[in-house]
């Protein structure tokens, strides 16, 4: 007779997606990491007696870090859903509050 019962959907904590706070603070670390790097590549480029080579791999590092730094903190945790902007519809009977008149 157990075999006409439908089995629960049984949901572990592990199959949970970290919440927003968490996964922000993760994108937000990974950006200041970079960019602590970057700043080190800026000085080391600027202020230390380096041969040529070495002086152009910290410039380059100082100019491209930045980009990918940006680019990893816009990440999305993977398999996660894209965002989804909706655009309400305009009442055009309706003056906005910023642009109404003093008065009026």
């Amino acid at each position: 007779m157990k075999g006409w019962r439908k089995k629960p959907d049984i949901h572990q904590v592990t199959d949970a997606k970290p919440s927003l706070t968490a996964d922000i603070r993760r994108r937000e670390v990974s950006y200041l990491i970079k960019m602590g790097i970057r700043t080190i590549c800026l000085i080391l480029a600027v202020v230390v007696p380096v041969p040529w080579p070495y002086r152009m791999l910290f410039i380059a590092g100082a100019v491209f870090l930045p980009y990918i730094a940006v680019i990893g903190a816009n990440e999305r945790e993977a398999g996660a859903p894209p965002p989804v902007f909706h655009s309400p519809e305009a009442n055009q009977s309706e003056i906005p509050m910023h642009r109404r008149e003093i008065g009026s």
